[in-house]
């Protein structure tokens, strides 16, 4: 069935069908040859998905994520990756390596399996991931945060998750209108078949209790839409705020201007917000950030959080790229590069860099990469430089959402 030719039936299900189609219209750029990345298990959520994004005529290469966690994983995984092959789509295997924990498996599993989609998203040239998830998996998250469960439910658009490996990539999830059930029945209309993934079924995981308790189906709620604040970044990854700031915008800035990825716990993050409106002069740390309120809402690099490997050194060999402090995107040129944070290390810049440092604000001159190699001596990297670039300020776009279509990220 092609979703963009069965609404002139007047039957609910394809019209909700069509909306699919309606939804790649809305969000992804007409003008683009860049590859659309899809999340591909082989079951009928993302066949039905994967089928919709061949039908618009670019380059699909469908990523099948092998967590490992299951007996013959591995099987399924190359069933799936055959069948995309077969209806026209590039497809590669991902596979979760090494030690699983032992508590919170879950979770790890979800951050483990966005983190490859994403990485191979984006070496393959591709700014959207689509994921296949409906208004079947929206009830069961309900069911499963009243549970006891933290999964929040998936939006239509929304930056990668994940940090820094989700970097410029974007997901997509355009099937949240429909139904399991109104899937299946399409793809069965079509002769299709698909895999059943054994662990929807393994109990001891909270979606499969929600699916086997029959979570009754919901219709996605429309997101609260929030003004993007005012708000500026300097070109070492300052944030300025309003005193009026939105928690969620609070939220992002934090994660933005430190580089993390854990948002803060909701109470903390309430406090913070209460004294921000309350007038209060005042500075505090948070997540990995330093927070200065004044006139306005200083956000930087907290200089003094070193936890989870926090502002480490950064060893790059020649014509190497890499993330250092999930703040800045370094490339080496002919020769290795090291980059270390400034903190205790001002004297040895050179005095055109020490004049530099007076226009930054001295809270987050700690926290500035400096850049060393066997030839130079450090230098101060700030965005613009060749070898540097700022991820503060796309990240902060896209978290508060001005980034909502391909064509805009």
């Amino acid at each position: 069935m092609d979703p963009g030719h069965k609404a002139q039936e007047g039957n609910e299900g394809d019209i909700g069908i069509y909306n699919v189609r309606a939804i790649f219209d809305q969000r992804l750029d007409p003008a683009s040859a860049a590859p659309l990345a899809v999340g591909f298990s082989g079951g009928g959520d993302s066949l039905f998905l994967l089928k919709a994004a061949l039908d618009l005529g670019r380059p699909v290469l469908a990523l099948v994520v092998d967590h490992g966690l299951q007996a013959g994983s591995d099987r399924w995984t190359a069933e799936a990756v055959a069948k995309a092959r077969a209806l026209g789509a590039e497809a590669q295997a991902l596979v979760w390596t090494g030690d699983k924990p032992k508590t919170g498996l879950p979770a790890a599993a979800r951050r483990a399996r966005h983190a490859l989609l994403a990485e191979a998203a984006r070496a393959a040239g591709a700014k959207v991931l689509l994921l296949g998830h409906t208004a079947s998996d929206l009830a069961e998250g309900a069911a499963m945060r009243a549970e006891g469960s933290s999964v929040s439910d998936p939006r239509e658009w929304a930056p990668s998750p994940v940090w820094p490996e989700g970097r410029d990539v974007f997901l997509l999830r355009p099937l949240l209108s429909l139904s399991r059930d109104e899937i299946r029945q399409a793809l069965a209309d079509q002769g299709e078949t698909w895999l059943d993934d054994p662990a929807n079924e393994d109990l001891r995981y909270a979606r499969a209790r929600a699916r086997a308790a029959g979570a009754g189906e919901i219709s996605p709620m429309e997101a609260t839409s929030l003004s993007p604040p005012c708000f500026t970044v300097d070109a070492v990854g300052t944030i300025r705020l309003p005193r009026d700031v939105a928690a969620a915008h609070l939220a992002a800035a934090l994660l933005c201007a430190a580089g993390t990825e854990r948002p803060p716990r909701g109470e903390r993050l309430e406090r913070l917000v209460q004294r921000i409106r309350s007038g209060e002069t005042f500075a505090a740390t948070l997540s990995g950030a330093r927070i200065e309120a004044g006139d306005d809402v200083l956000i930087c690099r907290d200089a003094g959080e070193t936890a989870r490997g926090g502002l480490a050194a950064l060893e790059l060999a020649p014509g190497q790229a890499g993330i250092w402090d999930g703040r800045w995107g370094v490339t080496a040129g002919d020769t290795a590069l090291t980059v270390t944070a400034l903190k205790g290390r001002a004297a040895s810049l050179s005095a055109a860099d020490r004049a530099r440092l007076t226009a930054i604000p001295a809270s987050a001159r700690p926290a500035l990469p400096l850049i060393s190699s066997p030839l130079d001596g450090p230098k101060l990297a700030t965005e613009g430089e060749a070898r540097a670039r700022l991820l503060v300020l796309g990240r902060f776009k896209a978290a508060v959402g001005l980034c909502d279509q391909e064509s805009v990220t």
